[in-house]
C-alpha cells in the first residue's frame, strides 16, 4: 500500500519559518517526483514545487521562489518544505503527491499526480 504522510504543519507567526516532510512508503522513492500543492479556504489547490528523486532538480511556483525550498533525504524516503519568511497569503492546508513523471510535466495547476497524502495545516498568522 502507497502511503505519503505530511507533518510539520501549525501555527507561526508572518515572516517566520516551517518546515515540512513528506515521507512516503509503499513506492520506489527514485522511481517518482514528489510535488508539493497547497489549498487555502475557498481556492483552489495549486502546486508549490516539485523534485524530481532521479536529478534532484526542483521546481518552484513564482510566489514561493526564493522563500520555499524543497529538498529530499532519499534514505528516508522523505521529502521536506522548508519555508520562509513566510506570508499570511501562505496559509493552507499543505499535501505532497507522487509523479511517476518526475515533474516532467509539473506546473503550478498540473495535479495529475498519482498517490496524494492527506495534508497538513500551515496558518500563518501576523
Amino acid at each position: 500500500e502507497v502511503q505519503l504522510v505530511e507533518s510539520g504543519g501549525g501555527l507561526v507567526q508572518t515572516g517566520g519559518s516551517l518546515r515540512l516532510s513528506c515521507s512516503a512508503s509503499g513506492i520506489t522513492f527514485d522511481d517518482y517526483g514528489i510535488a508539493w500543492f497547497r489549498q487555502a479556504p475557498g481556492k483552489e489547490r495549486e502546486g508549490v514545487g516539485c523534485i524530481s528523486e532521479r536529478d534532484s532538480a526542483t521546481y518552484y511556483t513564482i510566489s514561493v521562489k526564493g522563500r520555499f525550498t524543497i529538498s529530499s533525504d532519499n534514505a528516508k524516503n522523505t521529502v521536506y518544505l522548508q519555508m520562509n519568511s513566510l506570508k499570511s497569503e501562505d496559509t493552507a492546508v499543505y499535501y505532497c503527491a507522487a509523479d511517476v513523471h518526475s515533474c516532467r510535466f509539473w506546473g503550478p495547476s498540473y495535479y495529475d499526480m498519482n498517490y496524494w497524502g492527506k495534508g497538513t495545516l500551515v496558518t500563518v498568522s501576523s
